[in-house]
């Protein structure tokens, strides 16, 4: 379709409007209620343009083929200027202040403060930690009433008033901090006169003026670009990229706001030596020189394979890849992993039996395509806000929804068919779903005919998973449980997405690979009709850290290092031999520990003394290690124990890389300096070596992510310099000419024969199962304020948010054992006890308890050392456990 404007003859797509006409023309047309990102409303009338004989919005009206468009016109001009100057009329003048929206359409259009004529009269609500409301500066404008329903999708806000008077309010009534937001800023970050703000950017602040660095979040899976705001050195504050891919132009209270830690009073700031007990400041040099001979010790005592190094997932990958390298060409040990090995491991593992690759099958992007949700074992409203939003965001606009989920919280609120299934029931449970597939004829029996494997082995064992027996062992009705595979077997395009509720199990990879059976029965993967089968990542880089090598049976790009030809292509590069003998897994590492095989450990970025399964023991291994050398921001619960601990830069800090929950690497970009002598990962690793008389070479992270392509080819298309260039780019990319793959398997499936498998495993009950001592449920996760061990986030005003950690009771649950909300409460497992404050609700149900791990509570002294069969992955969602009143009587024997 083709316009004109101001003589300017432009192309445009089907359904576009004359806003977008003019921004195609070069014109720069101003506007206050329209967001990109928003329904159009043409409400406020600064873009009025003249479409052939009449004046109109240019926001709200749609383009025609051949319409001609005027934006310089006299008569629209001042109709543009008299709407301007009537708004800005009702504003005190210090809304002209600063280069927001409002100031610059008014400097545009010569309007001067003297047009501002309006008073303070309506008071602010700066109750908030990072919201201030400035009812003065409020234009009704309705655009964060749009953001926070049509992109967040909490329905926070609303207008109250009536004609002038009419001003932004939190639904809820009352102040902003008691209200339903979940503080993802978009409301800050799309008002236009500055009504709502944010501490580091008050009304007034010129941002033109601040230093702009764009780098990838820190905190989750989800990958969101962010535009990093500094002054004088530190962080002012954090926006959204509106080009953002995955995020586009959105946030959450963490990636937005919790950035404070980077200031906290007990940020590490130079090394710690443990000298008589004690952790002591030394310089780099005498800690350096600590680690190189206690290395050399534990070495010529135990040899290379007393040595083992955990990796961080808030690493970079270029710091990933180098530690890795570090272990196998300095060390000479395979002793390497991460914490994907806590998570996302199952994942890992089940979908490369299933498919051939352990990433997520899609792009996240076709997820506006999607017709049919599969949600399973994740709460994304919570742990991945902005993934959950969008989630939400397609539910609202039609697509079926079904949610398998113990409790009844963030999506599972809107699920079409909410499953609650026993915790640690998930294979039978799908299971069940796929019987239904097979015996309403809802599978694509062309597809399972061409290019899956296994047909026959499943469908002889689905004969022992009708759904009556199905529920007998998850406890979800049979009615539900065929209404959900009607509900994912008729969509055109489904979609499943899945969290660690499906991989923390003592049979995670079981689990996944029977979720994967769904979208194989139904042709839903490498097809182009639906999303396959995607794996929610729960860190930042966890997906990243396994692609680098980081553990202890792969090197870079998932070779197995049993493999002689790839320990020879990695030889070739680094160019010393590969051990071919595979490494320790994470809890193998703290069983050699305990067992004194193991002599030294350096642990990057992981407080595994508060994070890791049956605490008590992992803080046991700590203690019997004759040397842990930890890599943290702050004094963690591990770092207390370790003898020597070296101060890290945090992730706006560092250069480099981090992949995302769909396989795209994204740059990472330093926007501030490290504190005092705090160090890159990068450069630690490096100083490391050459305390040991070792050179690894990769001066840079360009010049690393340049070297692991050349060790794993499907990194070999990947560089520093394409990334700058092109933004985001997913994996396999083994061609720097080519763009890389964000939709696998459309050619044939990356196993041996090229077809997809099928799983054939029965069903087998978990580790721990409750009875009379203790009669229930522990399930672990994650709360939407804070991250993780909280280490970050409770350095800032997220603690303002959510001030404690607390264990969800159903009423019933509290009533049998006396309690009330609020109430403290001794919570007891057979391996160890925690004390949490009660919160009573209905989110889980009868004989369930929910808490999570942000906090020092000793949650994780609960947990047991169960784990999955395949990958040694922690049950942490399933433990039996017991309360009783603080104080209260302690249970006989």
């Amino acid at each position: 379709m083709r316009a004109e404007v101001d003589g300017v003859t432009v192309t445009l797509a089907e359904g576009a409007s004359l806003l977008m006409a003019v921004r195609a023309a070069g014109v720069d047309l101003p506007t206050l209620c329209h967001d990109d990102r928003l329904t159009p409303a043409g409400s406020c009338r600064m873009c009025l343009v003249r479409a052939g004989d009449s004046v109109v919005a240019a926001c709200v009206t749609p383009a025609t083929e051949g319409i001609r468009v005027e934006t310089a016109d006299a008569e629209v001009r001042a109709l543009r200027r008299d709407a301007a100057e009537l708004i800005v009329s009702a504003l005190p003048p210090r809304a002209l202040e600063g280069d927001g929206e409002l100031a610059q359409a008014c400097h545009a259009l010569g309007i001067t403060a003297e047009a501002a004529s309006g008073d303070d009269r309506r008071g602010r609500d700066d109750t908030h930690p990072y919201v201030r409301l400035d009812r003065d500066l409020c234009i009704a404008c309705g655009r964060c009433v749009r953001m926070c329903s049509e992109v967040q999708g909490t329905f926070a806000l609303t207008l109250v008033g009536r004609g002038a008077d009419t001003v932004v309010a939190p639904g809820t009534g009352g102040p902003w901090a008691t209200s339903d937001c979940v503080a993802c800023g978009g409301c800050v970050d799309t008002c236009p006169t500055g009504a709502l703000t944010e501490p580091g950017l008050p009304i007034g602040t010129r941002r033109s003026q601040l230093t702009r660095t764009r780098t990838t979040c820190g905190y989750c899976g989800v990958g969101c670009s962010l535009d990093v705001l500094a002054r004088d050195g530190e962080v002012a504050a954090i926006v959204p990229d509106r080009q953002g891919p995955v995020n586009r132009g959105h946030a959450c209270v963490k990636g937005r706001f919790a950035h404070g830690f980077l200031r906290a009073k007990d940020r590490l700031t130079q090394p710690l030596l443990r000298r008589d007990g004690h952790l002591e400041p030394v310089s780099w040099a005498e800690a350096l020189d600590h680690i190189a001979r206690g290395l050399r010790r534990a070495v010529a005592e135990g040899g290379p394979e007393a040595v083992a190094a955990i990796s961080s997932a808030r690493s970079t990958n270029e710091e990933n890849y180098l530690l890795q390298k570090f272990m196998r060409v300095v060390i000479g040990s395979n002793n390497i992993d991460n914490c994907s090995r806590l998570c996302h491991s199952p994942s890992a593992a089940g979908l490369t039996a299933a498919f051939g690759l352990p990433g997520g099958t899609d792009t996240f992007d076709d997820v506006d395509a999607a017709d049919c949700l599969l949600v399973v074992g994740a709460n994304p409203i919570d742990a991945h806000p902005v993934a959950g939003a969008r989630l939400l965001q397609r539910v609202l606009h039609g697509a079926r929804l079904v949610v398998a989920d113990p409790r009844e919280v963030g999506l599972a609120r809107h699920a079409d068919v909410h499953l609650r299934p026993r915790p640690g029931t998930n294979v039978a449970l799908f299971h069940g779903l796929a019987h239904v597939l097979l015996a309403e004829g809802l599978a694509d029996e062309e597809f399972l005919a061409r290019r899956a494997t296994g047909l026959a082995e499943l469908t002889a064992l689905l004969a022992d998973y009708p759904p009556e027996r199905v529920e007998a062992i998850t406890g979800v009705p049979a009615g539900d449980l065929v209404a959900a595979a009607r509900v994912y077997g008729r969509a055109e395009r489904p979609a499943i997405f899945h969290g660690l509720g499906v991989t923390e199990h003592l049979h995670g990879t079981d689990g996944v690979r029977t979720l994967a059976n769904l979208a194989i029965l139904r042709g839903a993967v490498g097809t182009g009709r639906g999303l396959g089968v995607s794996p929610l990542r729960g860190q930042n880089n966890v997906q990243g850290a396994s692609d680098m090598g980081a553990l202890p049976d792969v090197l870079p790009g998932y070779q197995r290092v049993t493999d002689p030809d790839v320990r020879a292509r990695a030889a070739a590069v680094w160019g010393i031999p590969v051990p071919e003998r595979t490494g320790l897994r994470i809890p193998e590492m703290f069983a050699a520990a305990r067992e004194g095989r193991l002599r030294a450990l350096w642990v990057v970025g992981e407080d595994v003394c508060a994070t890791d399964p049956d605490a008590t023991q992992v803080a046991a291994a700590v203690d019997a290690c004759p040397l842990v050398v930890c890599s943290e921001l702050f004094l963690s619960e591990t770092a207390r124990r370790a003898d020597v601990v070296l101060p890290a830069a945090s992730w706006l800090e560092k250069d480099g890389t981090f992949v995302n929950f769909d396989r795209r690497f994204q740059r990472v970009r330093p926007a501030v300096d490290p504190p005092g002598q705090a160090r890159s990962d990068f450069a630690a690793v490096h100083a490391v070596a050459a305390a040991l008389g070792a050179d690894l070479g990769c001066r840079t992270p360009a010049e690393a992510l340049a070297e692991s392509g050349r060790v794993a080819p499907m990194f070999a298309g990947l560089s520093h310099g394409r990334l700058d260039r092109e933004g985001a780019i997913p994996w396999p990319c083994p061609d720097p000419d080519a763009p890389g793959q964000a939709r696998l398997y459309r050619e044939g499936f990356a196993t041996p024969d090229g077809r997809a498998r099928l799983s054939a495993t029965p069903y087998l009950p978990p580790g721990e199962s409750p009875d009379e001592d203790y009669p229930l449920i522990l399930i672990t996760g994650r709360r939407w304020a804070h991250y993780n061990s909280g280490s970050m986030t409770r350095r800032t005003a997220n603690l303002r948010i959510d001030a404690d950690e607390s264990i969800d009771v159903h009423p019933a649950d509290a009533a049998r054992s006396g309690l009330r909300g609020g109430d403290a409460a001794v919570v007891e497992s057979r391996h160890g006890r925690a004390r949490l404050a009660v919160r009573i609700s209905e989110e889980v149900t009868p004989g369930q308890v929910f808490c999570a791990f942000h906090f020092p509570s000793g949650v994780n002294t609960l947990t047991s050392d169960h784990c999955d069969i395949v990958t040694s992955c922690p049950e942490y969602k399933v433990t039996a456990v017991r309360l009783r009143a603080a104080g209260g009587p302690e249970p006989a024997g």
